[in-house]
């Protein structure tokens, strides 16, 4: 259990675990947890971490971005279903939004905003792809901050 997460209340914890139970339950994407995404974290727990962060942060600070879109964008983010470091792409940061929100279309045929919040997750790296609207800023902050952590732990 995350320590955000120990930070949710009851109702909370309920509802991030409802909207988020659809894809935490798909067999495909079970598979992110045979990928290790920072250090030792496996790409699946990061995709929690990250949905839990921003769904606690969207809350707390009353921004009121779409609850289902936010947590569906941020569990999908990194939905490229390979293992970065093997996969001989060294632009793999740059790369990864476009393929992951690609296979999370297929998969959960997601709509426009969650899409285009998974695209542009990377910003400022890939610079010309500007987060838009409070679901993509929070992914992206969430993503950062996971990302920093789970990095130097």
């Amino acid at each position: 259990m995350s320590r955000i997460r120990n930070k949710m209340t009851a109702e909370e914890q309920a509802r991030f675990d409802e909207l988020a139970a659809p894809i935490l339950s798909h067999k495909e994407y079970q598979t992110l947890k045979s990928f290790i995404q920072h250090g030792t974290v496996t790409t699946y727990d990061h995709c929690v971490r990250v949905a839990e962060h921003a769904f606690y942060l969207n809350r707390k600070l009353h921004l009121h971005a779409d609850e289902k879109e936010l947590v569906t964008a941020c569990l999908l983010h990194d939905f490229y279903l390979y293992d970065w470091h093997t996969h001989h792409d060294r632009l793999h940061g740059y790369h990864h939004p476009a393929i992951a929100a690609g296979q999370a279309e297929r998969a959960f045929r997601i709509n426009a905003n969650e899409s285009d919040a998974i695209r542009t997750h990377m910003w400022p790296l890939t610079l010309l792809h500007m987060p838009s609207g409070k679901v993509a800023w929070l992914l992206t902050g969430a993503d950062k901050y996971c990302s920093l952590a789970e990095t130097i732990r």
